[in-house]
């Protein structure tokens, strides 16, 4: 009787070629917790979502309670919202580098007169 399980096969990765895994994981979105975005840009957690429920940053919401952000589309966000921000002088900030840190002026930008 003959049997009908296949041996396995060995794939040995071709030498110049990259493989395949690497392949997936360059093209795979990072997506961080609200904990873990809060730890990156060194604010608290309640101030990454109540920049979230602004408007302010974009977020995923599997859930709702399962939230999730994209580092690079929440570091676009924030880079353009300190270029639409003028300088004292009334002028953009074209030429100035935008950091992904906030300043107290971007999260209370509501409470100011």
């Amino acid at each position: 009787m003959t049997s009908n399980r296949r041996k396995p096969v060995t794939l040995e990765p071709a030498g110049d070629r990259p493989d395949a895994g690497e392949i997936i994981k360059d093209k795979r979105v990072e997506y961080l917790t609200a904990q873990q975005l809060a730890e990156v840009l060194q604010v608290s957690q309640s101030t990454i979502h109540r920049l979230r429920r602004a408007g302010r940053i974009p977020a995923v919401e599997l859930t709702g309670r399962l939230i999730r952000f994209n580092l690079r589309d929440v570091q676009k966000a924030l880079k353009a919202m300190q270029a639409a921000r003028p300088h004292d002088d009334g002028a953009p900030h074209q030429e100035d580098e935008p950091t992904a840190q906030l300043s107290f002026a971007d999260l209370f930008a509501e409470f100011s007169g």
